[in-house]
């Protein structure tokens, strides 16, 4: 079975600049990441998958259909002021999710390094 994409409302949240889009993908089984959800909906709509943002993804037992709500973005730096980092790692694939991550924690792990060294060098 193809998957199908019914949309249910397109609303334009001009106050937050985006739009919001809230759709059902048909016969999906449960089985569709949110990258393949993002698509889906980028290629219905004629829009840059890069600027969709998965908000959430709900299905129910016994029903194949994936109710979806997916925000818009002309500007992903307007998205990044408003939307929680944790969506944004959730929307990327596992490997860059862990390269962020990693890159992060060797960071603050040398900083914590600098100031243990620094007050280790004030008390002499």
């Amino acid at each position: 079975m193809s998957l199908e994409v019914v949309l249910l409302e397109d609303n334009n949240n001009v106050l937050l600049k985006r739009r919001e889009i809230k759709s059902v993908i048909k016969n999906a089984f449960g089985s569709i990441k949110r990258q393949d959800a993002t698509e889906l909906i980028a290629n219905k709509l004629k829009i840059d998958k890069n600027n969709l943002l998965p908000v959430s993804i709900k299905s129910e037992f016994g029903n194949p259909d994936i109710l979806t709500l997916i925000y818009y973005y002309d500007d992903i730096k307007e998205a990044k002021k408003q939307i929680p980092r944790y969506l944004f790692l959730r929307s990327m694939s596992k490997d860059e999710r862990k390269r962020i991550i990693d890159e992060e924690k060797s960071i603050k792990l040398k900083a914590k390094q600098a100031a243990a060294a620094e007050a280790k060098s004030r008390k002499r």
